[in-house]
């Protein structure tokens, strides 16, 4: 069995296509998707009109429910906004939070109980660190599953545990430095431009986890964010840096 995993796309539409395309070749039985698929200044419509076509496994991250609030939104969820059409809105609002893909298998975008929370890291005033093992213990709860699949921080690791579980974070297919607030502002920067995504193999009853690494096209990506009014998107794309 080997599941490709993809998350926090972001609307970069050639990135995921550049990951598709690793991945066929490495022969996956399945693509499961961590959500934050659309939001940002570059294809929002006719990524959601990809993944729509895929029909792979998909819960929603903390992007589509602040897009189908109420807001005030921010400036990337604003954008992709006006980019969706009927379909596209139907389509998320049918993505469930949290999704159990096998008895083994269980996928949150930041932790099983909060989409905006982070699960492998801790945001402390001074910068984020990677969490402790209580911190994560903590986190997890009472999933038993022995595999955690999670998105959202953008920072792609592999862990154990008190417990034993496999935890891993794909990293992010669409956007690699960000700037974040919660619940202090902190970068997040990978150092490379590249798309991320992981495979996880099950061999001989144990989980193996790959983490990958996948270059694209990203300067036209930097030059649309820029055309689209957002210059540290731009930044961010072409260097996997923020400025």
């Amino acid at each position: 069995m080997r599941i490709a995993v993809v998350s926090d796309i972001h609307g970069n539409l050639p990135a995921l296509e550049a990951v598709v395309r690793d991945l066929r070749a490495r022969g996956v039985d399945t693509v499961v998707n961590l959500g934050d698929c659309v939001s940002g200044p570059l294809l929002a419509r006719e990524t959601a009109q990809f993944l729509m076509a895929q029909g792979w496994p998909t819960i929603a991250g903390n992007h589509e429910r602040q897009m189908l609030g109420p807001g005030p939104w921010g400036p990337s969820d604003a954008f992709a906004r006006t980019r969706l059409g009927a379909a596209e809105w139907a389509w998320l609002a049918a993505l469930p939070p949290t999704l159990r893909l096998l008895p083994e298998v269980f996928l949150c975008h930041g932790t099983p109980h909060s989409d905006l929370d982070e699960l492998l890291e801790t945001v402390d005033p001074v910068r984020p660190r990677a969490a402790t093992a209580q911190e994560i213990d903590a986190r997890l709860g009472p999933i038993d599953a022995p595999v955690v699949l999670c998105g959202h921080t953008h920072v792609p690791r592999a862990v154990r545990s008190g417990a034993g579980q496999l935890v891993v974070n794909p990293g992010s297919v669409g956007l690699q430095a960000l700037e974040g607030q919660n619940p202090y502002p902190h970068l997040v920067e990978t150092g490379s431009p590249d798309a991320r995504y992981a495979i996880l193999e099950q061999r001989d009853g144990a989980w193996i986890p790959a983490l990958i690494s996948v270059p694209y096209g990203h300067q036209a990506m930097a030059d649309l964010a820029r055309a689209n009014g957002r210059p540290d998107w731009a930044h961010a794309l072409r260097h996997g840096y923020m400025a």
